[in-house]
């Protein structure tokens, strides 16, 4: 069997986020973990080539790193095509990702990856994909790989691949006939009686769970306080410096207006794929209120407009992604000494 294996710059031995930016670069047999895959792979297999990108080209230039991609895979005439382990490296997730998916949908070879399950790559492409569950960290490197071996064996075989729970990938979102004695009705109603009866019992259907988060008090004189404005909408100044993808993002980005009583539509541009930009890029005030709030701020309405809007684009965006942002948007909210933030969105 013969195997490309793609990793980051990280696992490549390259560097750290100072080598995020670093292109493609193709090397012969097995690097970093590829070696353990090699390994486990058995005698019979081979990694002819392991593909090196770094997370923040791969994420940037992902239409150009597919086509490269692609045409490595195709000349190495590989079986498997095999990605990660990423574990809860977002860039690294999503680009994985999308090569496995543009590798078996385009080329008909099998591919498999893996990440945890905070990973965005995960919701992103787990219909398409078995993505096995790694976990948090490398610490469980030989059972994530081992994993990823069985699976990726089994669908070169084309053989019958388990549940998820079985087989140690994520679910995939996908509905499954399948014969059972029991009617629906009598499930349920068997399943409702172990409720009641306090009894264990195990849902059909996997319910989203989301972090409670507290509401917080209200502010007490909105005429003392400072103000700041975060928008999903997608909002950058012209050239996208932060390089803020405008679909399921990663990024966000601090820009100022201090001086400014509005915002000019030659200085910004819209990175967000969900809606037409056309009115915003015309007059950005509709989307970062700029030149309302500065009036506010001038007849005392507000205390004080914080000199800088946060931005993103909130396209597609999967939660766990979402949920990490916030959090770190939270932290500069605090540190700026900002009472309180009004959200926009499209």
């Amino acid at each position: 069997m013969r195997v490309v294996h793609y990793i980051n710059q990280f696992f490549g031995g390259i560097g750290g986020e100072e080598a995020a930016g670093s292109p493609l670069e193709e090397r012969s047999g097995s690097v970093g973990p590829g070696r353990l895959l090699e390994q486990l792979l058995g005698d019979d297999s081979q990694i002819v080539a392991t593909l090196i990108c770094g997370d923040n080209y791969a994420v940037e230039q992902q239409d150009d790193l597919t086509t490269a991609v692609l045409d490595k895979v195709r000349a190495s005439e590989a079986d498997l095509f095999v990605a990660g382990p990423c574990f809860e490296a977002g860039r690294y997730g999503m680009a994985a990702g999308a090569l496995c998916n543009a590798v078996q949908s385009e080329l008909g070879i099998p591919a498999v990856a893996a990440m945890h399950e905070e990973n965005p790559g995960v919701d992103l492409y787990r219909e398409a994909l078995y993505i096995v569950n790694s976990g948090a960290n490398a610490s469980a490197m030989r059972d994530v790989i081992s994993t990823m071996v069985n699976i990726g064996q089994k669908l070169i075989a084309g053989e019958v691949i388990g549940s998820p729970s079985e087989e140690g990938y994520h679910t995939r979102g996908l509905i499954r006939d399948a014969f059972v004695e029991q009617t629906s009705a009598e499930r349920l109603v068997g399943m409702v009686m172990s409720k009641v009866n306090g009894e264990s019992f195990e849902s059909e259907m996997v319910s989203t769970s989301f972090e409670p988060i507290p509401v917080p008090g209200a502010v007490q004189d909105i005429s003392k306080a400072k103000v700041l404005v975060i928008t999903d909408g997608g909002l950058v100044p012209t050239g996208n410096p932060d390089k803020i993808e405008g679909l399921a993002a990663t990024r966000w980005g601090t820009y100022s207006f201090e001086g400014k009583d509005n915002l000019d539509g030659d200085d910004y541009e819209i990175s967000h794929g969900g809606y037409d930009p056309r009115h915003v890029e015309e007059d950005p005030d509709r989307l970062v209120p700029l030149d309302a709030l500065r009036e506010m701020e001038k007849e005392g309405a507000i205390g004080e407009l914080h000199n800088e809007f946060i931005s993103t684009s909130g396209l597609a965006n999967p939660l766990s992604n979402t949920r990490r942002m916030g959090k770190e948007m939270v932290e500069k909210v605090k540190n700026d000494g900002v009472d309180a933030v009004i959200l926009t969105s499209t």
